[in-house]
């Protein structure tokens, strides 16, 4: 027998706040982690104000997939808080190395390409990463689908694609649950650029986020019967309310009529 699943799923997929070494230039020239910084105060107050927005657009958050970046650990800590003010709303958060940064000189800098080739180690154990996030929501039992960062070195359309596979990847594997990913910039363009056919995005601000969604529907197996599925994951934010700042190099199109038989929501 299938599972029930949920009308709509919604996956919301958000840029980590504000980080340290872009308001101290000298930080990461003085710090042994310098692919690692922490948030501003500013980057904390921003994340916790966009994950009320959030949180004000009308559907529950039921689980956090977050990258093991302290700025993303950070990010996701405050923003649990602001999606969970009630102690009947039961969030869960499991950190997922597939979400991680873009392993490359573009993201990481001329600083960090010099010593990544020495370095045995990008993060400490699990159990110091999820340090980071209120404890009474930690999934133990949730396998992330990479088992470490990818490897030093990949190309900027290699992580584009890494984390369009993993977006759809973590939908298909929850797919009763509506999804909050933290994860970096690129991550968030791609959560646009790769469901949204002819976009080319030129800005993601801190915190910005794109919501994307897709409708339960029936799929025929044999004659005479139907299991549940859902529909390929479509766009459903526009350029500019979320942070998200992008442009048509094709028409856009037109957004479908939603069924009669889905409730508002």
């Amino acid at each position: 027998m299938a599972m029930a699943m949920q009308e709509e799923q919604r996956v919301v997929v958000m840029r980590h706040g504000d980080r340290v070494d872009h308001a101290d230039p000298l930080w990461a020239a003085n710090n042994p982690r310098p692919w690692d910084p922490p948030l501003t105060d500013a980057g904390l107050l921003r994340a916790s104000t966009v994950a009320s927005r959030i949180l004000a657009d009308g559907f529950h958050i039921h689980r956090v997939l977050v990258s093991p970046f302290i700025r993303c650990l950070q990010t996701a800590a405050q923003a649990i808080a602001a999606l969970s003010p009630l102690p009947r709303i039961n969030i869960k958060v499991s950190i997922e190395y597939g979400l991680s940064e873009m392993m490359n000189t573009q993201a990481m800098g001329i600083l960090v390409s010099q010593i990544a080739p020495s370095i045995d180690r990008w993060f400490p154990d699990m159990s110091q990463l999820e340090a980071a996030l209120p404890a009474a929501t930690i999934d133990h039992s949730a396998e992330p689908l990479y088992q470490e960062v990818p490897k030093w070195g990949e190309s900027v359309w290699e992580a584009r694609s890494r984390y369009a596979s993993v977006i759809k990847a973590l939908a298909d594997k929850y797919p009763d649950e509506n999804l909050l990913l933290v994860t970096h910039g690129e991550g968030v363009g791609a959560s646009v650029s790769f469901f949204e056919p002819g976009v080319e995005i030129y800005e993601v601000e801190y915190c910005a986020y794109s919501v994307l969604g897709r409708q339960q529907h029936k799929v025929g197996i044999e004659q005479g019967s139907e299991e549940e599925g859902l529909k390929n994951l479509r766009v459903l934010s526009t350029s500019g309310p979320t942070g998200i700042h992008y442009y048509y190099t094709t028409p856009a199109p037109a957004p479908a009529p939603a069924p009669s038989e889905v409730p508002d929501r």
